[in-house]
C-alpha cells in the first residue's frame, strides 16, 4: 500500500536531523505510517522548539511519550531535548529504562544504547560513554561512534587512542585527519619532553611531520629540544624550516633563534636573518623582536632606524 505523504513532514525532517543520531536511526517509512497517530502534544512540542521554548517543548514531548509509550522515536526526541537543556540525568534514566524492555529488537537495542552513550558523553561520564560507543554493533553507528570516541580521547588526553581512532575515521570516511593526528603526536612528544626523554620526543615529532609536513609545532619543539641540549645550530635549522611551512608563524621562533645565534656567537648573522625575513614577509611580530634585540646590542639610534 502506498503511503500518502503529508506536508507537515517537511517541517519535521530537518528537526530530526538536528537531533544528532536520527539520520542513522530513524525509519522514515515507519514514522510516516504512524504520522496520523502521533499525539497532539508532539506537534505542540515542535511549535515550542521552533520558538526556542525548550522547557515547554520538554513538557509537551513528555506528554507525547506518555500518550505513545511504544514510540522509540518520541523517546529519542525527548532524550535529545533533555541533553540540550542540561537534564542529562533524566535522559539517562529514560534510556536505561528503555533498555530494560525485553521486547526490544537488536536494532532497537542498539539505537537506545547509542542514545544512552550520548547521554553519558554529555554528562561527562566518559568511561561509560566509551564502553557503549565501542559496543555498538550496527555499522550505521560506526562513524558517529568514532567521532564521539575521538572527542573523549582528546578530552581525556589519551593521545595514542586519539591517533588510532582518527586514523580509522580517516579510512572509513575519506576525510583527512592529518592535521589533527600531527597535533596528537606533538602532545605525546610534550609528555616525553616533560619526562626528559628527548629521544622518544624526537620520534613522536618525526611521526607528526610524517602525518603533516606543514606541522609548525613539530619544528618549534624539535628546535627547543636541540637548544636545551646546547645544539644551537641544529635548533636554528629546525626553526628555519617554518619559513617553508607557513612563514607568517616565524614570529613564534624569532626570539628563540636570536638566543641560539647569540649562544653560538653569531648574533650579527641572526639579526641579518631576521632583517631578511622582514624584508620578504613584512611581519610586525618579527619587527618587534628585531627592534628589541637591536636596541639591546647596538643602541637606540640603530634601533630607531628600523622604525623608519
Amino acid at each position: 500500500m502506498m503511503i500518502e505523504f503529508e506536508y507537515w513532514w517537511l517541517l519535521v525532517l530537518p528537526l530530526f536531523f538536528t537531533l544528532g543520531w536520527i539520520a542513522a536511526r530513524v525509519d522514515i517509512r515507519q514514522l510516516l505510517s504512524e504520522s496520523t497517530t502521533l499525539p497532539a502534544a508532539y506537534f505542540k512540542g515542535l511549535n515550542f522548539l521552533i520558538g526556542d521554548q525548550h522547557d515547554k517543548a520538554v513538557e509537551a514531548f513528555s506528554e507525547a511519550v506518555q500518550a505513545n509509550s511504544d514510540s522509540l522515536e518520541l523517546h529519542f526526541a525527548l532524550g535529545s531535548l533533555f541533553r540540550r537543556t542540561g537534564e542529562t540525568d533524566r535522559a539517562i534514566n529514560m534510556h536505561v529504562n528503555l533498555l530494560e524492555k525485553k521486547e526490544l529488537t537488536a536494532p532497537q537495542r542498539n539505537a537506545v544504547k547509542a542514545e544512552l552513550a550520548q547521554d553519558y558523553l554529555k554528562a561527562g561520564l566518559f568511561d561509560r560513554a566509551e564502553e557503549l560507543f565501542k559496543g555498538l554493533e550496527d555499522q550505521r553507528y560506526k562513524q558517529p561512534a568514532l567521532h564521539a570516541l575521538l572527542e573523549i580521547y582528546v578530552r581525556e588526553r589519551e593521545w595514542a587512542q586519539a591517533i588510532s581512532t582518527a586514523t580509522e575515521l580517516e579510512r572509513l570516511s575519506g576525510v583527512p585527519f592529518r592535521v589533527e593526528i600531527a597535533q596528537y603526536y606533538c602532545e605525546l612528544a610534550m609528555n616525553f619532553i616533560i619526562a626528559q626523554n628527548s629521544e622518544a620526543a624526537h620520534s613522536q615529532l618525526a611521526l607528526a611531520l610524517d602525518a603533516n609536513k606543514n606541522c609548525i609545532r613539530a619544528n618549534v619543539l624539535l628546535g627547543e629540544i636541540e637548544a636545551s641540549t646546547g645544539q644551537h645550530q641544529t635548533a636554528i635549522s629546525y626553526w628555519k624550516r617554518i619559513e617553508f611551512q607557513q612563514p607568517e608563524y616565524l614570529g613564534l621562533v624569532a626570539g628563540k633563534m636570536l638566543k641560539s645565534y647569540r649562544a653560538s656567537n653569531q648574533l650579527k648573522e641572526g639579526l641579518a636573518q631576521l632583517n631578511a625575513y622582514i624584508e620578504t614577509y613584512k611581519l610586525p611580530s618579527l619587527m618587534s623582536v628585531l627592534y628589541e634585540a637591536t636596541l639591546a646590542e647596538e643602541g637606540a639610534e640603530n634601533a630607531a632606524k628600523l622604525a623608519r
